[in-house]
């Protein structure tokens, strides 16, 4: 019971997250960014989430006309086909209005309404730019595929916690994502952390 419970609170708290996205995306106010500099992912599955839609809409048409003499039935898949719709488009506006997050001691990545997920920038051991299209589940690791590709690894020297969906807690030291413009946020978190590792420029004298 209190599993489900437990549940219900989880898929009401993410379906809230989705309808404050859309309201954001239509005010143009974007989530958590603050001092830091955003980083957009989502420009890549735009035509998707068109097309998504798209079908959406011709299946509410398309289902009303054939339940016309079923009221029940239409009422039903009607609010089935609306709450799709829905979620389609919140997930876009989640992806939109929250971008992945640079500030000077961290880097938020985050995807859709679900992931939300801090790095310190001095647990970063190496960042590069690598494209990959396929992701195995691997312990330690973490893939934020945005339409099935990510496009940077970031490898740690200690492991984060990542919280799943529904509040299992992982340790990851190995995260992939996306990001559109990854040179630059690559080359911000290596400006980073060869300032961090390069050496005093006044040496301490010899005891």
């Amino acid at each position: 019971m209190r599993s489900t419970v437990r549940t219900a609170r989880t898929l009401a708290a993410h379906e809230l997250r989705l309808l404050t996205s859309l309201l954001r995306w239509l005010v143009r106010r974007p989530h958590g960014v603050g001092e830091g500099r955003a980083f957009g992912y989502a420009r890549g599955q735009g035509a998707m989430t068109i097309g998504l839609g798209f079908v959406c809409v011709v299946e509410t048409v398309t289902m009303s006309l054939l339940l016309r003499g079923f009221p029940t039935a239409h009422a039903v898949f009607l609010l089935l086909d609306v709450y799709t719709l829905f979620v389609v488009v919140g997930l876009h506006a989640a992806s939109v209005t929250r971008p992945h997050v640079l500030t000077d001691t961290a880097l938020r990545l985050r995807r859709f309404a679900s992931v939300d997920l801090r790095v310190p920038l001095t647990a970063v051991a190496e960042v590069r730019r690598e494209l990959r299209t396929t992701h195995g589940k691997r312990d330690g690791e973490l893939a934020l595929e945005v339409g099935s590709q990510t496009s940077v690894t970031l490898e740690l020297t200690e492991p984060v916690d990542h919280l799943t969906f529904f509040g299992r807690r992982r340790s990851v030291r190995v995260v992939r994502f996306h990001v559109d413009d990854a040179d630059q946020l690559v080359g911000l978190v290596r400006e980073f952390t060869r300032v961090r590792t390069s050496p005093s420029p006044f040496p301490a004298p010899p005891g």
